[in-house]
C-alpha cells in the first residue's frame, strides 16, 4: 500500500550537507524541495543555529524542513507533525533514509497533539489555503511551545504577508527579529519578551476550523452537519455522496454490526449510515487528521455514543476488532484506480461473510475499479448508480 504513493528521490543539498527525500505526487512539492522552505532554510543563519538543541516542524509534508535542521545538528532533537499520515509516513522513511535518529515524527493537527514544551526553534511553512483563523493560530500558537529564549521562523507566500504582519503586530509582547521577501515569499523570525502562562489553545476543540453548520435533506435522511475549512463538500453534497445515498437506502433491512468508513471527510455518509443502520461500531480510517475529528463530532452531535467510534489515523487500514458488515469507500480521484484497487483488496480481507462495500467517485475511475474488482475472486459488482459524470457501485462478497 505504501509503495503505491512513492513517486521518486529527491537530492537536496543545503550548506554543506545533501540530504536524499522519498517523495509522493500526493504530498506538496514532489517535484522538488520548494523555493519557501530554501528561502526558510537560507534566513537561519541569522539566528544563533548552533545554539538549538529542541526544534518543532509544524504541517512537516515529507520533512525537508526538520530533516535538515537535524541533519545540521546531531546535537539537537527534532519534532515533525503533519495531520497528513502520508506525510508523516514519507517524514519517517526520510528519516530512516538519512539515518537519522535525533528525530521524533508524528500526526497533529496543528499543535494539538505536540505534548513537550521548550523548544528553542519551531518553523513552518505555512500552507497557503489553510484559512485565515488557522494561519493566525499557527503564528500566535508558538508561543507556549517556545522556551525563553526560542524563536519561530515562518515562511508565507506573498498575499498572506498582510495577515501574518497583522497576527504578529497584535501580540503586545512579539518582537520581530527578522523580515526578508522575495517576490513569492516572505521569511519571519519573531520570539516573545514576556513569560506565557497560558495554556495551548487546542485549534480543534476552539473552533478554529468550523466552517457552516449544513441541514442535510435527502430522501428519508435529515440531519445536521459542521463543516470545516479545508475539507471538500462544506456547502453542499457532491454528486458522489447522494449516489451513496441512494445505494445506503436501497440496503436490506437487516443489522449492522460493524461499520468501517474510509475517507469519511465532512462525515455526511458515516453520519447517514449510523442514523439509517445504527451499527455497533463505526470505525474510521483516513489520512487527514481533520476529516477524522470532524466527522466523529458529527456523529456524537446526532446521537453516536462515543463508545461505538473507533477512530484511525494512517494511511492504509487497521486491524480491525472485528469484520466490518459494511464498507463506505468514497475514493480519492487523486489517488486513481491503482490504489484504490489496492485498498479494495485489503478491504476485502475485512469484510464480514455477506458483507458489502459501497465505493462512489467519477464515472471514469468507478468504471476502471469494476473491472479490476471483476477479477477478484472474493468480490463481485452489484448494483450501480449513475449521474453527471458521477457512479456509485455495490461489492458483494462472494
Amino acid at each position: 500500500m505504501k509503495n503505491a504513493y512513492f513517486k521518486k528521490t529527491l537530492t537536496f543539498k543545503h550548506a554543506d550537507k545533501t540530504l536524499q527525500f522519498n517523495v509522493s505526487q500526493e504530498l506538496f512539492s514532489s517535484h522538488e524541495v520548494d523555493a519557501g522552505t530554501r528561502f526558510l532554510l537560507r534566513t537561519l543563519d541569522q539566528l544563533p543555529l548552533a545554539e538549538v538543541r529542541r526544534v518543532l516542524d509544524v504541517g512537516c509534508g515529507y520533512g525537508p524542513l526538520g530533516l535538515t535542521l537535524a541533519r545540521l545538528g546531531k546535537h539537537r532533537t527534532v519534532h515533525l507533525v503533519d495531520r497528513d499520515a502520508l506525510a508523516v509516513d514519507f517524514a519517517q522513511q526520510n528519516a530512516e533514509l538519512n539515518n537519522l535518529h535525533n528525530v521524533t515524527i508524528y500526526g497533529s493537527l496543528g499543535y494539538d497533539a505536540v505534548t513537550e514544551r521548550d523548544f528553542d526553534l519551531i518553523v513552518c511553512n505555512v500552507p497557503g489555503k489553510a484559512g485565515e483563523e488557522v494561519i493566525a493560530h499557527l503564528v500566535r500558537g508558538a508561543r507556549p511551545f517556545l522556551s525563553p529564549t526560542g524563536h519561530a521562523a515562518i515562511v508565507v507566500v506573498t498575499p498572506l504577508v498582510p495577515l501574518v504582519a497583522q497576527t504578529l503586530a497584535e501580540m503586545a509582547d512579539c518582537v520581530v527579529t527578522f523580515k526578508q521577501s522575495t517576490a513569492n515569499h516572505t521569511v519571519f523570525h519573531y520570539h516573545f519578551t514576556a513569560p506565557s502562562d497560558e495554556p495551548p489553545q487546542p485549534a480543534f476543540a476552539s473552533g478554529l476550523f468550523w466552517r457552516d453548520q449544513v441541514a442535510v435533506e435527502y430522501k428519508k435522511l435529515k440531519f445536521g452537519v459542521q463543516t470545516a475549512v479545508g475539507l471538500p463538500e462544506f456547502d453542499s453534497l457532491s454528486f458522489a455522496t447522494r449516489l451513496l445515498f441512494n445505494l445506503l437506502n436501497d440496503l436490506p433491512e437487516q443489522p449492522v454490526e460493524h461499520l468501517l468508513v474510509v475517507n469519511p471527510g465532512q462525515g455526511h455518509t458515516a453520519v447517514a449510515a449510523w442514523l439509517s443502520l445504527h451499527p455497533q461500531q463505526i470505525t474510521l480510517t483516513d489520512r487527514d487528521l481533520l476529516a477524522l475529528q470532524t466527522t466523529t463530532y458529527n456523529l456524537q452531535q446526532n446521537g453516536c455514543p462515543p463508545d461505538r467510534i473507533y477512530s484511525h489515523h494512517q494511511i492504509g487500514l487497521p486491524p480491525l476488532l472485528a469484520p466490518a458488515t459494511l464498507i463506505l469507500y468514497p475514493l480519492r480521484d487523486s489517488e486513481g484506480p491503482k490504489l484504490a484497487t489496492a485498498r479494495l483488496h485489503l478491504l476485502a480481507d475485512q469484510l464480514a461473510p455477506g458483507g458489502t462495500i459501497l465505493i462512489a467517485a467519477n464515472s471514469h475511475l468507478i468504471s476502471q475499479v469494476e473491472q479490476q474488482v471483476k477479477k477478484n475472486k472474493r468480490l463481485t459488482p452489484h448494483k450501480r448508480k449513475k449521474r453527471k459524470g458521477f457512479s456509485a457501485l455495490s461489492i458483494l462478497q462472494k
